[in-house]
């Protein structure tokens, strides 16, 4: 049975569960906070079921327990960082530090990063970047889910993109999506609670359109709008796999493969605002755009429009009295909770 606990509640297991494998505390904590920061978001899919992944790839030695990154190319504005095979999420934010602080510096900065593994949200890093004021691009490739365009057998991963801005009052600006029609962690949320998929996500091993999670996983996820979702998804390859010296193509690891080196790349552009144009104009500039946006005339159907990052913000304020977990996904935490005697709230 589904059932809710408190954000904080949750959090506290599962960084426990990390530092009982040997996380340092830090590190644990972060980690910990970009899965409940997703399901606070509300993208599940991103959320506690992974923990379970990450704790067996850590077991097998697949991902490093201590995360050292390391410079590999210093060129001022532009940075490439090795993670040697240590957590997504720890070398992801320590390039995001790094980006921001460079394009302090610089007004821009790029930043390269090889030998990751999946760090969660894309949106949890460019977020922080907005915040900071400036404006940030991230992408990354990941493990094969979708067949090139007419292929039929999975080599390029979902590679999904984030973009961030600094929106004056209105906050934070930011998009995150995958170029397939759907993030494979959702077809794996579905399978989780034991429900159908829309038609259009996947197919099967045999190439089938599929409603079945399970053939899914097992087959392939479409690419979203045809061959352009693939196209955006080969791109993103190059610029996080094979630009930064990193895996690419079907050389990715997934997260939920126990015992496989990841090798997954990012890359990060952080353009500082106040290096482009004046703060206090370019807040009045993107205040005006989200304010025409949302004034715009509505369609039958809806009830309001959004811009992007809205739903999310909501949300989080929805979410914060209480987290609901399928029950799947708890029966899986209560494993960890044995193995590890942390306690489950």
């Amino acid at each position: 049975m589904d059932r809710a606990a408190a954000p904080a509640a949750l959090l506290g297991f599962a960084e426990g569960v990390l530092r009982a494998e040997g996380v340092p505390a830090d590190h644990a904590h972060l980690l910990a906070d970009t899965l409940v920061k997703a399901e606070l978001w509300g993208h599940a899919s991103h959320g506690l079921l992974r923990l379970p992944w990450y704790v067996e790839r850590l077991r097998s030695g697949a991902m490093q327990r201590v995360t050292s990154a390391k410079v590999v190319r210093d060129g001022g504005a532009l940075v490439v960082l090795d993670g040697c095979d240590g957590i997504g999420q720890v070398i992801a934010d320590q390039a995001t530090t790094l980006g921001i602080e460079r394009a302090k510096v610089h007004g821009v900065s790029a930043v390269g990063i090889r030998r990751s593994g999946h760090f969660g949200t894309a949106a949890y890093y460019t977020r922080r970047a907005a915040e900071a004021g400036c404006v940030a691009f991230l992408c990354t490739n990941a493990s094969p889910a979708m067949a090139p365009w007419g292929g039929r057998e999975k080599s390029i991963g979902t590679n999904p993109w984030s973009i961030a801005a600094p929106a004056g009052r209105h906050g934070v600006l930011v998009m995150d999506l995958a170029n397939t029609a759907v993030a494979r962690g959702k077809v794996y949320l579905a399978a989780e609670h034991g429900t159908p998929i829309p038609a259009d996500w996947a197919a099967d091993a045999a190439g089938n359109p599929t409603t079945d999670p399970r053939a899914a996983i097992e087959g392939l996820i479409l690419p979203m709008a045809g061959p352009k979702g693939y196209v955006m998804s080969f791109m993103m390859d190059v610029l996080a796999g094979v630009l930064t010296g990193s895996a690419f193509g079907d050389a990715v690891g997934g997260p939920y493969q126990a015992d496989a080196a990841s090798g997954a790349g990012h890359f990060l552009l952080v353009v500082d605002v106040a290096a482009m144009a004046d703060s206090g104009e370019y807040a009045e500039r993107v205040e005006a755009l989200v304010d025409a946006t949302r004034a715009a005339p509505k369609a039958a159907w809806a009830d309001e429009i959004l811009v992007p990052g809205e739903l999310e913000d909501r949300n989080a304020v929805r979410n914060a009295a209480g987290i609901v977990l399928a029950a799947a996904t708890w029966a899986s935490l209560g494993k960890l909770a044995a193995e590890t005697g942390v306690e489950l709230p």
